[in-house]
């Protein structure tokens, strides 16, 4: 279930938000005031509903004070019409500036693109593509041709490395305190082993090295 925060000072308005909301299947939260706003924000709501005239401390304060600890959408609901405001809503840190009065249908419609908007941005993966690789960084699985790699941790953390540098070269020592850490007991000359085991993979699912060799120097990664 969905939470939504709502913020307003008018009693009546904040009720019917409530009303409606919570009809439509979503958990919420109110809060008449600024501080109390700060109070429910804390709750992490998935998206936030804030009028901005509201005394003491205003929408547009409330706004700055918690949007970087609240990555949620931020929905301005106003009276305000000039343009200047808008920029400043839009500065502090709000999403969608609403003005009063408002369609309560056209709001739920603004809510539910927002937080679908929000669900597609928590669905997106890291993803390197080239002719014949992929690369998820999110899910740590490359994809040669279409079909999934079978990789160690420590040889994907080499191409995580090298792929996300292209064409910095890496050499042995950097790369083995990058991959294994500085307080790992070993020898750097593993690195070779595991460079060789990725490009056997790779050639034998059809797939062009791309693990330059620089000699004498280290490995680079070539798109």
């Amino acid at each position: 279930m969905k939470k939504i925060l709502i913020i307003d000072d008018e009693a009546d308005l904040r009720n019917l938000l409530a009303d409606y909301f919570e009809v439509n299947g979503y958990h919420v939260m109110t809060a008449r005031d600024g501080k109390e706003a700060l109070r429910q924000a804390e709750q992490q709501p998935d998206i936030i509903l804030l009028d901005i005239n509201m005394p003491e401390l205003d929408g547009l304060d409330v706004c700055r004070k918690i949007r970087n600890f609240v990555s949620c959408p931020i929905l301005f609901l106003t009276a305000r019409v000039d343009v200047s405001d808008k920029i400043s809503g839009f500065q502090a840190g709000g999403d969608d500036y609403i003005l009063k009065p408002f369609s309560i249908h056209e709001l739920g419609a603004r809510v539910d693109a927002h937080l679908r908007r929000e669900m597609r941005n928590q669905k997106k993966s890291a993803v390197k593509f080239s002719d014949d690789l992929v690369i998820d960084y999110s899910k740590r699985t490359l994809y040669c041709n279409d079909i999934q790699i079978s990789l160690t941790k420590k040889e994907f953390a080499i191409i995580e490395l090298l792929s996300t540098h292209p064409g910095m070269v890496f050499d042995k020592e950097r790369m083995y305190e990058r991959v294994w850490g500085l307080d790992e007991e070993g020898d750097s000359s593993v690195i070779a082993e595991h460079i060789r085991r990725i490009r056997s993979k790779m050639k034998e699912h059809g797939c062009e090295n791309r693990i330059g060799t620089v000699w004498g120097v280290g490995y680079k990664w070539q798109n």
